[in-house]
C-alpha cells in the first residue's frame, strides 16, 4: 500500500480484532504499515488516540523513532451508520475500481486510495513535522500540485464550502489580512454565525488533515497523560485541542505555550468525500466513479454513465434492471431467484437461497461470530443510525420505529437505553433457517416458521457482532471469492477493468490462490492490452511456447511496433544533396531535467501524457555532441568516433541490422542510417544490395562523432547524440526534417535499440533554452514547447549559483529505465502515482521561473530529486549522497540529471557566495580523480546544422 522505497511509516488505529488480524495478515508484505487499537475499557479522543497509537507502534518497532515520518488514520469507531464495515474498521471498506482509472488494486480499499495523497503531503512536510493524522472514513482529493510547506507546529488542511456543510463539521478561521495564520476554531458553528464572521474572516472547513511537529506531539502526549500508568486521559485533537489553538483561541488553555505556530491551507483544489454511513457509502463511491466523464479517459465501456450499482467478490446469478439503483453487493454469493430494488447492501452472504426480493431500504450483512461459533444474520435499514433506547419512538430498525416493528411481530421486549445493545440477531447454521427468518425479519411480520426460527435462536446485539467478528474468515472468504470473479474478468477483458489493474498487485493475488494464468491476448486485441498481458505473463513466470519470444520481448515489441507505426507515412528516400567536397556539420548541447522527468517515457506518456520542465546547455562554452557526414568516392559507410577512438566499415544491409541492441559501439548511426532509408524496411525504393543504393546516391558515406561527455553523464547524450546525427543525415541526404521529425525518429532509434527511453531527452537538447515540454496522451508523442525566461540562469546575481559537478560515478540508465517501464506496463499503483505527481510537478517549477524565484526554484529541483529517489531508491548511491552531505548547508535543491545513479550533479546554490563555499570545498575535497567541476551555459541555439 505504501510506496515502494518510501520511508514513511502507516500507522492504523483499528477495531481490536481487526487490527490484529491485520498486524498477522499483512505484516510480511505491508512491513510499512502498522495496526493498534484504541486502549480498552475507556475513550480516549482522537487525541489521546494518536498518543496511544505512537506507542504500541515503538513497543511493536523499537528499532524506530518517535520522530520518523508516519502517517496516522483512525478508525476504530464503533461504525454504527455503517454497520457492513464496522467490524474491519472504515478504513478498510473495499473500493470498486475506477472505470477511468489505471494502476488500482482489485483488492484496494479506502485506505487504499487515501495514502498516495498523504505520502505526497509529507514528502513535501518541512523539517520537524512528521506526523499526519487524519481521519479513516473520509477521502479526500486533490491536485498534485501541493508546494512545500509552511514551517509551524501544527499545519491544517481545509476545504472552502458553503457555510450549510461547514456547520457540520469544525470550521478554521484566519483574519483576512493574514491567511494562513489561524485566528480560531469552532465547531459546528452554525451558518448565520459563519456568516457574520466572514465580513473579517476567511474561513475554512475542516477536513480532519492535520499535520503535527515533533513538539506538537509532545504537547498532546502531555495533555492526554492519565492518572495511572499506562493510561490515557480523555482528549480530543479537534475540539480539546483545535479550538484552544489560534491568535484568539475559542476554548483558553494556559497550558499551551504562546509561540506556538499554526497555518491553515486550502486543499489546492480539493475535494472531500465521506464515507461515514450506508447511504454515503454508495453515494461518494458514486461520485468518485462517476467523476471523469470524458469518453476517451473511460476504460471500461460497459458501464453506464450513472451507475450506482456496486459489485465486488461475488459470485451474481442473477441480472439488474434499469429499475435498479444504489445496490452494494460484497463478499457474497446470491442465488438467481434473488431480486434487488434500491438501497440495498448485502455483504458476507452465504446462506442466502431461494427466491426473495429485497424491499426498497433494506441491507443485510452476515458474519462468523466468534464468541458463539456461528454466523449471525443481520437485518438492517439503509438510513438506520442504530443508537437511541429501544422505547423510544425516533429509534429507526429496518427503516422503521422500533416500538412498530415489535408490535407487529406480536413481540413483548425489554426497553434497552441503547439499540446498539439489543439482542436482535440470529444466529444460523443452516440456509433454510437463515431464509426463514430472514423474511419474518424484513417482509411478513406474521410468518410462524421464520418467527419460531428466531425466538429459537441465540441472538446477538450489533455491539456483539462488531466485537466479536472473526475478521481473518471474512478477508479469507473475500478473498476466496475475488478469486473466483478474476478469471470472468479475465475473459471479458474487452469490457472488464481487468488490464486497468495494477498487475504487481494481481500477480501476488494470482500467487497465493494458486490461480492459473490468464491466457495470451490476440494479436488484434488493443496494443496496451497486448502490452500488459505479455507483462503479466512474464511475471508469472510463464514460458513463452515453443518459437516464441519471450513475454517481456514481446510487450516491448508490441510497444516499439505501435510507436514505430506513429512515424510519418511517407518513407524517407535519401539523395545526396551535398557537393564531394562538402562535410555537414551538426552539434547540439546537452540536457539538465529539472521537473518531470520520467514522464516522457512510454507507455506512461502514451497512456496519460507527459510533462517535463528541461533546459539546454553548452558545456564549457561549446555544444559537446557532434557529428560530421562527408561523401566518399567508395560505395561503402565508413564510422568513426573520436571519443572512443573506434571506427567501422559497413557494405551490406545486413550489417545495419545487427546494429539492433545496445552494446555496439555504433548502434545510434547505423540506426540512424536506417530510419533515414538506407535498409530496404524504411524506403519505398528498394534496391539489391547496399552498395547498388549507395551507387545510386552518388557516394559513400563518412560519419565521425564526437562526444564530449563521459558515458553515463545524465545529462542524455545518447538519445541527444542519436537525434545529431538524424539532423546530419536529414541535411546531407536533402529529407529536410523538422526539429519534431527529427525527434521523433530519435524515439524511435531509442526503442529500436531496446533502451525503453523518451522524448525528452532529444527535445531537450535539440530545442534551445529553458522550456516546459508537454504531450497528450496517445501513441504519437510530439510535445507543444513552452519556452521560458532564462533570467535565473543568466543574470548575473542568479548565474554563479548554477553549479554542474562531475561526480565520476556512472550507472547504465537502460537499466534503471528497464525496471521503470516493468513497473508502468504492470500498471503497478506507486510507480503510476509517482509518476502523476512527478506530472502535476512541472507546474510549480514552472511558476517559479516565471516569477523569478531561486528560492523556489532550487527547492522544488530539489523535490523533484526527492520523487525520483522515491521512484528508484538506486538513483542515489552512497557515493552520491556522501557529496550532497558534504555541502547541503550552501545548497536550496540538487538532482542527479536523467535516470539518476551517478554522472553529474546539479546544484543550485543559496547565493553566489554559496557557490564559492561549495566549490572550494569540493575542489579540496574531491570524492575520487575523476570528479570535477564544468561550466555551463543556457545554449541559445540548440541543434545547429550547417555545410563547408
Amino acid at each position: 500500500m505504501a510506496a515502494e522505497g518510501s520511508d514513511i511509516r502507516v500507522l492504523l488505529s483499528l477495531p481490536t480484532e481487526s487490527a490484529a488480524d491485520f498486524n498477522l495478515t499483512f505484516a510480511p508484505s505491508e512491513r510499512k504499515i502498522f495496526a493498534g487499537s484504541d486502549p480498552a475499557g475507556h475513550r480516549v479522543g482522537s487525541g489521546g488516540g494518536t498518543v496511544a497509537l505512537i506507542d504500541q507502534w515503538l513497543k511493536a518497532n523499537p528499532s524506530h523513532r518517535p520522530n520518523d515520518k508516519k502517517i496516522i488514520i483512525h478508525s476504530c469507531g464503533q461504525s454504527r451508520r455503517l454497520p457492513a464495515y464496522a467490524s474491519v474498521g472504515k478504513i478498510l471498506t473495499p473500493m470498486p475500481v475506477m472505470r477511468w482509472s489505471t494502476g488500482e488494486s482489485i483488492d484496494q480499499t479506502l485506505l487504499t486510495l487515501q495514502l498516495p495523497l498523504y505520502e505526497h503531503i509529507m514528502r513535501v512536510t518541512p523539517a520537524g513535522v512528521n506526523t499526519l493524522v487524519a481521519s479513516g472514513d473520509v477521502y479526500l482529493q486533490a491536485s498534485a500540485d501541493i508546494e512545500p510547506l509552511p514551517d509551524a507546529d501544527v499545519i491544517c488542511f481545509g476545504l472552502w464550502s458553503e457555510p450549510e456543510q461547514a456547520s457540520r463539521h469544525g470550521v478554521f478561521f484566519s483574519r483576512k489580512d493574514t491567511p494562513q495564520v489561524l485566528d480560531f476554531m469552532l465547531q459546528k458553528p452554525d451558518p448565520a454565525t459563519i456568516g457574520r464572521l466572514s465580513q473579517s474572516h476567511y474561513w475554512l472547513m475542516d477536513i480532519g488533515l492535520w499535520l503535527l511537529s515533533d513538539r506538537a506531539v509532545e504537547l498532546l502526549r502531555k495533555k492526554t497523560a492519565g492518572a495511572e500508568c499506562g493510561k490515557y486521559g480523555y482528549y480530543d485533537l479537534y475540539s480539546d485541542f483545535g479550538c484552544a489553538l489560534g491568535s484568539e483561541p475559542s476554548r483558553a488553555d494556559a497550558t499551551l505555550p504562546d509561540d506556538l505556530k499554526v497555518a491553515i491551507l486550502p486543499l489546492p483544489e480539493g475535494r472531500f468525500l465521506h464515507f461515514g454511513s450506508t447511504p454515503e457509502l454508495l453515494s461518494s463511491t458514486a461520485a468518485l466513479q462517476n467523476s471523469v466523464t470524458d469518453q476517451r479517459l473511460i476504460h471500461s465501456y460497459h458501464s453506464r454513465p450513472a451507475s450506482t450499482i456496486f459489485v465486488q467478490n461475488c459470485n451474481v446469478e442473477n441480472h439488474f434492471t434499469d429499475e435498479n439503483e444504489w445496490i452494494w453487493i460484497d463478499n457474497s454469493d446470491i442465488p438467481s431467484g434473488w431480486r434487488f430494488t434500491r438501497h440495498n447492501v448485502v455483504t458476507g452472504a452465504s446462506h442466502l437461497e431461494g427466491d426473495f426480493v429485497m424491499p426498497p431500504g433494506i441491507c443485510i450483512d452476515e458474519s462468523y461470530n466468534t464468541r458463539c461459533s456461528a454466523f449471525v444474520l443481520r437485518p438492517y435499514g439503509y438510513f438506520d443510525a442504530m443508537k437511541g433506547a429501544t422505547d423510544d419512538e425516533d429509534t429507526m430498525f429496518l427503516g422503521m420505529p422500533f416500538g412498530r416493528w415489535i408490535a407487529d411481530r406480536g413481540l413483548e421486549f425489554p426497553a434497552i437505553a441503547d439499540i446498539y445493545d439489543a439482542p436482535l440477531f440470529p444466529t444460523v447454521d443452516n440456509a433454510p433457517e437463515a431464509m426463514d427468518m430472514l423474511r419474518w425479519m424484513v417482509t411478513e411480520p406474521e410468518f410462524v416458521r421464520g418467527r419460531d426460527a428466531w425466538l429459537k435462536a441465540r441472538k446477538v446485539s450489533a455491539a456483539e457482532i462488531c466485537d466479536y467478528t472473526d475478521v481473518h474468515f471474512l478477508r479469507e472468504q473475500s478473498l476466496r471469492r475475488m478469486g473466483e470473479a478474476l478469471p470472468v474478468l479475465e475473459r471479458n477483458y474487452e469490457k472488464s477493468v481487468y488490464y486497468q489493474l495494477d498487475l504487481n498487485n494481481l500477480h501476488r493475488i494470482y500467487r497465493r490462490l494458486g490461480l492459473s494464468a490468464p491466457a495470451q491476448l490476440p494479436d488484434d486485441a488493443p496494443a496496451l492490452k497486448r502490452i500488459r498481458n505479455a507483462a503479466l505473463l512474464e511475471r508469472l513466470g510463464i514460458r513463452a511456447p515453443e518459437g516464441c519470444a519471450s513475454y517481456d520481448d514481446q510487450a516491448y515489441a508490441a510497444m516499439r511496433e505501435n510507436i514505430l507505426r506513429a512515424l510519418p507515412s511517407h518513407k524517407p528516400h535519401p539523395t545526396c544533396s551535398v557537393y564531394s567536397d562538402q562535410i555537414v556539420w551538426a552539434r547540439s548541447p546537452v540536457r539538465i531535467d529539472l521537473a518531470g522527468g520520467w514522464t516522457d517515457t512510454p507507455p506512461y506518456s502514451v497512456l496519460r501524457g507527459g510533462s517535463v520542465v528541461n533546459v539546454a546547455v553548452d558545456l564549457g562554452g561549446q555544444p559537446p555532441l557532434q557529428a560530421f557526414v562527408k561523401p566518399s568516392k567508395d560505395y561503402r559507410i565508413v564510422l568513426r568516433s573520436i571519443d572512443l577512438g573506434a571506427s567501422e566499415t559497413v557494405t551490406t544491409y545486413e550489417d545495419l541490422r545487427l546494429s539492433v541492441g545496445v552494446g555496439n559501439a555504433f548502434a545510434i548511426p547505423k540506426t540512424a542510417l536506417a530510419l533515414s532509408g538506407f535498409l530496404p524496411e524504411f524506403t519505398d525504393v528498394r534496391y539489391p544490395s547496399l552498395e547498388a543504393q549507395l551507387k545510386a546516391f552518388g557516394s559513400g558515406l563518412e560519419i565521425t562523432l564526437l562526444s564530449a561527455v563521459p558515458a553515463g553523464s545524465g545529462l542524455g547524450t545518447s538519445s541527444i547524440l542519436a537525434a545529431t546525427v538524424l539532423g546530419a543525415l536529414s541535411n546531407f541526404c536533402g529529407l529536410r526534417w523538422s526539429a519534431t521529425e527529427i525527434c521523433t525518429r530519435a524515439l524511435a532509434l531509442e526503442q529500436i535499440l531496446g533502451t525503453c527511453g523518451g522524448w525528452q531527452d532529444q527535445y531537450g537538447g535539440i530545442l534551445p533554452g529553458l522550456k516546459t515540454l508537454r504531450t497528450v496522451p496517445g501513441w504519437t508523442q510530439e510535445p507543444v514547447c513552452n519556452w521560458l525566461p532564462d533570467d535565473l540562469f543568466t543574470e548575473s546575481r542568479y548565474a554563479p549559483c548554477h553549479l554542474l559537478y562531475y561526480t565520476g560515478i556512472t550507472r547504465t540508465a537502460k537499466n534503471i529505465l528497464g525496471e521503470i517501464v516493468q513497473n508502468i506496463m504492470l500498471n503497478d499503483g506507486p510507480t503510476l502515482g509517482l509518476l502523476d505527481s512527478m506530472h502535476h510537478h512541472t507546474q510549480n517549477l514552472e511558476r517559479a521561473i516565471q516569477t523569478r524565484d531561486l528560492e523556489a526554484f532550487g527547492r522544488l529541483t530539489g523535490h523533484s530529486w526527492e520523487l525520483n529517489k522515491a521512484l528508484d531508491r538506486g538513483t542515489n548511491p552512497p557515493g552520491v549522497q556522501a557529496i550532497i552531505d558534504r555541502v547541503a548547508p550552501w545548497l536550496l535543491g540538487c538532482k542527479l540529471p536523467g535516470a539518476g545513479g551517478g554522472g553529474f550533479l546539479y546544484m543550485v546554490a543559496r547565493s553566489a557566495d554559496a557557490a564559492a563555499r561549495i566549490k572550494e570545498r569540493l575542489s579540496n575535497d574531491s570524492v575520487n580523480p575523476g570528479a570535477r567541476f564544468v561550466g555551463l551555459s543556457v545554449s541559445a541555439d540548440g541543434l545547429k546544422v550547417s555545410r563547408s
